[in-house]
């Protein structure tokens, strides 16, 4: 008998053990899921609260002189802001675009060495600069020392730098991404160096290439602090001047406004951040149908 129960015994241990073993991962499965569902609500909830009032106040400061009147004072339209905003983002990606693309083909092409690892270590140094430290260096570089004042230029040149480490490194990783198979086909059919990276690897990057500009375009809509020192403020049109001449900016009536103890002021400030959210919703929506077709 005392040999059939220690038999018995031995047969229940290794499935109690695995009874406790399957408890303690249904409750660890259960607490797991209790945290990632209080994490999305604490990333979800403000965001949401965020937007709707941002969204509701905008929407319903809205109307046809935002659009066709420009900044007069604490009141008026924003004719004014959404021109400058447009100006100086499209000015940033002119000149970041080019410059971005070819720093990431050499280091998706050649930056193995230690010239490449330098490039790389110090575009990732520049993303995580402040935006407010290159907008102080760009005023004493180029507001002051070159004496161009606030002004259109200084503006996007100020957002350039700030965008390009994005744009090279997105299409430094997009380039990565081609198979090694097409660089030899390109070789087999007689194409030359140059014809290999920019006739068949970066047309075949291009998605990713565009979303990395799409995103650093959705960067310098939503900049303020760099601007604030090389951009000024102005309540007139653009006359198209790039130099010595401040220009308005979305992100600037949302900075100031919104502090002036007027209705108007803060109607003018929720319609800028409507407008600026509305822009950045349209490219992160482009940016993802890029990214599907990549996919």
């Amino acid at each position: 008998m005392s040999s059939l129960a220690s038999s018995r015994d031995v047969l229940q241990s290794p499935v109690e053990s695995v009874l406790r073993v399957s408890r303690r991962r249904r409750i660890d499965a259960v607490l797991f899921g209790i945290f990632c569902a209080l994490s999305f609500v604490l990333v979800v909830v403000p965001l949401a609260d965020i937007l709707w009032t941002v969204l509701s106040r905008g929407a319903r400061a809205l109307n046809l002189t935002v659009f066709t009147q420009v900044t007069n004072g604490i009141s008026g339209g924003l004719l004014n802001a959404i021109e400058g905003t447009l100006v100086l983002s499209a000015g940033a990606i002119l000149i970041a675009a080019p410059v971005g693309v070819i720093t990431g083909i050499y280091l998706a092409e050649y930056g193995e060495g230690a010239w490449g690892r330098s490039v790389r270590f110090l575009a990732d140094v520049l993303t995580g600069v402040p935006s407010i430290v290159l907008g102080y260096f760009s005023y004493v570089t180029l507001v002051e020392g070159l004496g161009w004042q606030f002004s259109a230029l200084a503006g996007a040149l100020t957002l350039a730098l700030m965008i390009v480490p994005y744009i090279a490194r997105f299409t430094e990783l997009a380039m990565r991404q081609n198979p090694a198979s097409l660089r030899e086909a390109g070789y087999a059919l007689g194409c030359k160096e140059p014809q290999v990276v920019f006739k068949i690897l970066l047309p075949a990057a291009r998605s990713g290439v565009i979303t990395g500009v799409l995103l650093s375009l959705a960067i310098s809509v939503g900049e303020t602090a760099p601007l604030i020192y090389t951009a000024g403020w102005s309540n007139y049109l653009w006359n198209g001047q790039l130099t010595r001449e401040p220009i308005g900016y979305l992100t600037y009536v949302i900075w100031s406004f919104i502090n002036q103890p007027f209705a108007s002021a803060h109607a003018l400030a929720y319609a800028a951040a409507f407008l600026v959210i509305a822009v950045v919703l349209v490219i992160n929506i482009a940016t993802r149908i890029f990214l599907r077709k990549r996919l």
